[in-house]
């Protein structure tokens, strides 16, 4: 045993020396991770799901993440509906499929761990949030009683990394395993725990010395890297009031201020959490501003749909006329930020309620896409009550059919820009406003209005937030950069408003003859991966070649060159990557109406 513990300190010691040295790997060109949510079983065992933990939703979603081929599984809190000794083991026993498969699994604790005795066997059952190591769960863990058709998965292959343990700053006094950070490739991830630590002091919300270490692991990561910081509770959520900081968002301003602030500064995009079981996305602002100001610190609160049986319904009964399903509700921001602060700080992105839901997330160098898998449920009825703030449940697993019903993104060598749904006051509903460039190329919008009426469970209109991103131009016929475009669909669809794309292109090695015919325009990629025309891929339209500048009164399906000012342009009805390319093949559109 002394030898084994030798070597397994000598690993880590190993590791941090590479950490902090900046001796790291070489960043892979495109890499996955996975993101989940709250694992609670509410109610009767259906015979699968044990110990007031949803093993079968687990067992379920561990085969999409092996199949997905993700280096890792975050998940952000209530493990167990219980947090008993035995729930804690079952939810550990059963990321044994994970491990089996190499794959890596990074846990937080949630109010239903919040004790000092679960937050002891927290770190004891995964020791990867102190050494790093994966597939290392104590074998008295495996001792549980569990349900016939579920039996406890083997353990097989040996010990390995999923990512390096930061050590510095240290975790605050009797969070360490808890609050903890590790980095993988070109990336760091933070993971916040605000309840009762392993000391057992009084300990609810997120404090100025978590805020702290938040902040320096953040500025403290190598350059030109991710970052992702998570948590249970969020800043603003939609059904529970209460959040890292308070016991309503309006609550600890110092502290939550100085949270937001510092994850703005350090290039954090989204802020990722649990607990209300629902898939939200919003941007939060500080205290003193809004989303939409231009100015103040902001970041966007991914909030994760459920993995449990149970589903949560947005609002809070005080009357809001303007709702017309249910005309006695209104959100969290207007509740309790209105009052107190005299405007709102939330902007809503994107909603689904009552469906179970997981996230990929692809690094590719500078660039993350994010991908939304959800699945509808057929069977979900109300615990004792309908409308606004009920609790719904499912009283068995069904087997779940994911379909990816939402995709966005950002590039840390792109820009974001906010699009209004059209007639909202005081913000710009225009595409034209995006513009960007990159190595020579400029591309932007010349046309396009956010048509969307979109609306949340709260009547809140929907915002856009339009990234961009770029990757240098890899082939010959190429003749300008990549350009990726996320944001400008809803959620469900992958068809956006239309809007009409430029982009310059170097005119070296590009003949008169070719920019006449047609046969140099936008390209993108089609679902095999091949670069083909643009309009190709359009939902509907028809294609026409046009020799000439773009006209306004040009139609879905129109493209062209402008030689005159070495532009390409299209009109186009979707996000993707787009490039100016020789040799576009003029066939036809892939994918109807």
């Amino acid at each position: 045993m002394a030898v084994k513990h030798y070597f397994r300190t000598l690993l880590a010691l190993t590791a941090a020396l590479m950490l902090c040295t900046g001796l790291r790997s070489a960043p892979a060109q495109s890499w996955k991770f996975a993101v989940m949510s709250d694992t609670q079983w509410i109610g009767n065992d259906d015979g699968k799901n044990p110990n007031s933990v949803a093993v079968d939703i687990i067992r379920q979603l561990n085969q999409q993440f092996i199949s997905q081929g993700v280096k890792f599984v975050i998940q952000v809190g209530d493990l167990t509906d219980s947090g008993s000794a035995i729930a804690l083991n079952t939810t550990a026993v059963f990321r044994q499929e994970l491990y089996n498969a190499g794959i890596g699994f990074w846990p937080l604790r949630g109010n239903h761990e919040s004790s000092m005795a679960a937050a002891n066997q927290f770190v004891s059952l995964f020791p990867q949030t102190t050494g790093g190591f994966m597939n290392d769960t104590p074998g008295s863990a495996f001792g549980i009683t569990t349900d016939p058709g579920q039996p406890i998965p083997r353990v097989s292959g040996p010990r390995f990394f999923a990512g390096t343990i930061s050590p510095i700053p240290t975790a605050p006094t009797g969070f360490t395993g808890l609050c903890y950070a590790f980095d993988y490739s070109n990336a760091r991830f933070v993971l916040l725990d605000q309840f009762t630590p392993t000391t057992g002091a009084a300990h609810s919300t997120v404090d100025a010395n978590q805020v702290a270490w938040v902040g320096g692991q953040l500025a403290g990561r190598p350059g030109n890297t991710h970052a992702f910081v998570f948590g249970h509770k969020g800043i603003i959520t939609e059904n529970h009031v209460d959040t890292l900081f308070g016991s309503d968002p309006s609550k600890d301003v110092a502290d939550q201020d100085a949270f937001i602030t510092s994850l703005d500064t350090n290039g954090v995009r989204y802020y990722i959490q649990g607990h209300d079981h629902m898939h939200n996305r919003s941007l939060v602002s500080v205290t003193t501003g809004t989303p939409t100001d231009g100015i103040s610190p902001k970041v966007e609160n991914v909030l994760l749909a459920s993995d449990s049986s149970k589903f949560y319904t947005p609002g809070n009964t005080v009357a809001n006329a303007g709702n017309p399903l249910y005309p006695g509700i209104q959100s969290n921001d207007d509740k309790f930020d209105v009052p107190v602060f005299g405007h709102k700080r939330q902007a809503q992105i994107a909603q689904e309620l009552h469906t179970i839901g997981y996230y990929i997330f692809t690094v590719n160098g500078p660039r993350v896409t994010a991908e939304f898998y959800s699945t509808a449920l057929a069977n979900v009825a109300p615990a004792g009550c309908s409308g606004p703030n009920c609790e719904w449940l499912i009283p068995s697993t069904p087997t779940l059919n994911f379909i990816r019903t939402e995709t966005f993104g950002y590039s840390m060598n792109g820009r974001e820009f906010l699009v209004c749904e059209a007639g909202q006051p005081n913000c710009n509903s225009s595409y034209t406003q995006i513009a960007d460039t990159f190595n020579g190329t400029n591309a932007q919008i010349l046309s396009g209005v956010n048509g969307s009426a979109a609306r949340d469970f709260d009547n809140r209109n929907f915002i856009k937030t339009v990234d961009t991103g770029w990757t240098p131009a890899k082939a010959n016929q190429m003749a300008s950069a990549i350009l990726t475009l996320w944001g400008m669909a809803d959620l469900g669809t992958e068809r956006t408003d239309v809007y009409t794309l430029s982009m310059n292109y170097d005119a070296k090695g590009v003949g008169n003859g070719e920019l006449k015919n047609g046969t140099v325009g936008l390209a993108t990629r089609d679902d095999d991966g091949n670069w083909i025309n643009a309009v190709d891929m359009n939902f509907g339209g028809a294609k026409q070649f046009v020799y000439g500048p773009w006209d306004a009164s040009y139609k879905l399906g129109t493209y062209g060159i402008d030689q005159s000012t070495h532009t390409a342009w299209a009109v186009v009805n979707y996000n993707g990557d787009f490039v100016v390319a020789k040799n576009i093949s003029p066939v036809q559109s892939k994918r109807g109406n």
